[in-house]
């Protein structure tokens, strides 16, 4: 029973704090949505902000995914086809992670030092890697940032997602579209840093 509450408390958390920020919500608000009492939050996890803590915890710990594709090795064209299937399905699967991607980017808390930067500063080094694996192959060109090229891949990808609610009348960001929509990605990303 108390493991169902804490469970809940972070899923309240996550909706609430996606919403509306850190200090946009209560304690009140988020015992009420979990139904829990408020000494629940301070019990579990040390008051709202050790909530909101463990909430971006939990969002930021697919990131920990991407050592997955690297350890694939091979070929790097095929390591950035993962990432980029990576990211889409991250994406489907927690729907409230750009939300806090984007908040804490623009307006950090204490937490982003500590959980989202190193989160997002291992994918873009991981991503780094692989490119200039690429380059050391002859595969892409050397004239070209390794950094830059990775932050490019990652925010296109991202950028995506982020656009559902603007580009959805220019096409489709159903699920049923992710094979296209990576097939597309991959390609215009690799023929911009493609050697010869």
């Amino acid at each position: 029973m108390k493991a169902e509450r804490r469970i809940a408390l972070i899923e309240a958390g996550t909706r609430l704090f996606a919403e509306r920020g850190l200090n946009g919500v209560s304690v009140r608000e988020l015992s009420r949505s979990a139904d829990a009492s408020i000494s629940m939050v301070s019990y579990y996890f040390g008051g709202k902000e050790g909530l909101y803590a463990a909430v971006l915890e939990e969002q930021f710990a697919c990131f920990d995914q991407i050592e997955e594709i690297r350890k694939q090795g091979g070929d790097p064209l095929a390591m950035i086809e993962g990432y980029i299937r990576w990211t889409i399905r991250r994406h489907r699967t927690h729907p409230y992670l750009l939300r806090f991607y984007t908040s804490e980017l623009t307006n950090p808390t204490p937490y982003f030092a500590k959980i989202v930067s190193p989160a997002i500063e291992k994918v873009i080094r991981t991503l780094a890697e692989i490119i200039a694996d690429g380059m050391r192959r002859g595969q892409f060109r050397t004239n070209i940032h390794a950094v830059s090229a990775a932050t490019a891949l990652a925010g296109m990808v991202s950028y995506h997602m982020l656009s559902t609610l603007a580009t959805q009348a220019l096409f489709g960001h159903a699920p049923v579209e992710d094979e296209s929509l990576i097939r597309d990605y991959l390609a215009i990303f690799t023929r911009g840093i493609q050697a010869g």
